[in-house]
Parts: C-alpha cells; sequence; structure tokens
C-alpha cells in the first residue's frame, strides 16, 4: 500500500564516481575491438557503483564470519580469499595471489629496513655517545698536558702546595694542622 523505501547509501558508503568511471572506463577500452573511446551514461555508472558497493558488503559479512569461525576478531587477507571462494568468486582468488604477496613482500622490506634504521639510530646515539665521553676525556687529557706544561704536575702535589700556603699564612710554617698559631714566647728563650 505504501511506498517501498530502499536503503540509500550514506556518503561514506558511495565509492567516490571518479575512480568506478575510471575503472570501468580502462577496463572497457580494454576489452573494446575497435579501440574507440566508450563513452558511459550515468545510470550505468551509478549501477557499476552500486553493484561494487553491494559485492563489497556481501565480501566484508562473509569474510567477516569466516574470521569468527576462527575466533579472531582481526580479518585477515587470507579470510578474504577464503570467503571469495564461500561466495563461489574463486576464479578472483588466484589473479589476487600475486598482487597480494607483492603487498607482504614490500611490508616486509618496510619492516626489515625499518628495523635496520632502527638499529643505526641506536649505534648512532651510542657513537653519539661514545664520542661525548671520549671527548670529556680528552678535554680532561687535554688540560692536564697543559697544566704539566705550565708547571701544575698533578693534584697530590697541588694539595701540598694548598697546605704549605695554609702554613705560611698562619705564621711563618709554624702551624700545627689545625689553622691554630703556635707561639714561641721570647722570654723562655735563653739567649745566652
Amino acid at each position: 500500500m505504501g511506498k517501498e523505501k530502499t536503503a540509500e547509501p550514506t556518503e561514506a558508503e558511495e565509492l567516490p564516481k571518479t575512480i568506478v568511471r575510471r575503472l570501468v572506463k580502462d577496463k572497457l577500452s580494454e576489452l573494446s575491438t575497435d579501440g574507440g573511446d566508450v563513452i558511459l551514461h550515468k545510470e550505468a555508472l551509478l549501477a557499476f557503483s552500486e553493484s561494487a558497493r553491494i559485492f563489497i558488503h556481501y565480501l566484508s559479512a562473509t569474510a567477516h564470519d569466516v574470521c569468527n569461525e576462527s575466533k579472531r576478531q582481526i580479518i585477515n587477507a587470507d579470510d578474504v580469499m577464503k570467503a571469495l571462494e564461500e561466495i563461489e568468486f574463486s576464479e578472483f582468488v588466484e589473479p589476487l595471489k600475486a598482487p597480494l604477496d607483492e603487498f607482504r613482500k614490500k611490508a616486509a622490506e618496510k619492516r626489515v629496513g625499518s628495523a635496520k634504521a632502527k638499529e643505526a639510530s641506536k649505534k648512532r646515539k651510542t657513537d653519539e655517545n661514545t664520542t661525548t665521553e671520549n671527548g670529556k676525556d680528552k678535554d680532561k687529557a687535554d688540560n692536564e698536558a697543559k697544566d704539566v706544561e705550565n708547571g701544575v704536575e698533578d693534584e697530590e702535589e697541588d694539595d701540598d702546595e694548598n697546605e704549605n700556603e695554609n702554613e705560611n699564612e698562619n705564621g711563618n710554617g709554624n702551624g700545627n694542622g689545625d689553622g691554630e698559631q703556635v707561639s714561641e714566647d721570647k722570654d723562655d728563650v735563653d739567649d745566652s
């Protein structure tokens, strides 16, 4: 009695029309024997787009079921391949294996490259830290060499010199080590 409502796809579900048009035109031009340009009517483009969208939904739902049967929550490429066989599109499996293998190979190379980059970065940081530490050690050695050239030999002699200076400040070298001055009374000394 009432109008039958069809579910219209939301904007997020719509496939980009330019990509659908390009895919269809490229394929039809490959199949065309006369080599002429193929013209698509708007309705035909809409039919291709809707068909592809429905196929993607159907394949996604089947792959989800395959994944659930395996008691997993993440759909992987093998689930999609198995889903293609279940919905009786097994002729698509073989042509899809080559690009999938190529993708996996590139991903593996990328992981190896990423691991090598991380390793190189760690090595570079370690080298920088070592260089910095060696630079500090080198600076210390250079300063010690300059001190030797200037007449200062090492820290022990510096400490001895500081001790002698303290004694001299406390009364002509008559210090008792506590910084107190030892006094000599001239009256106690016999001048005879």
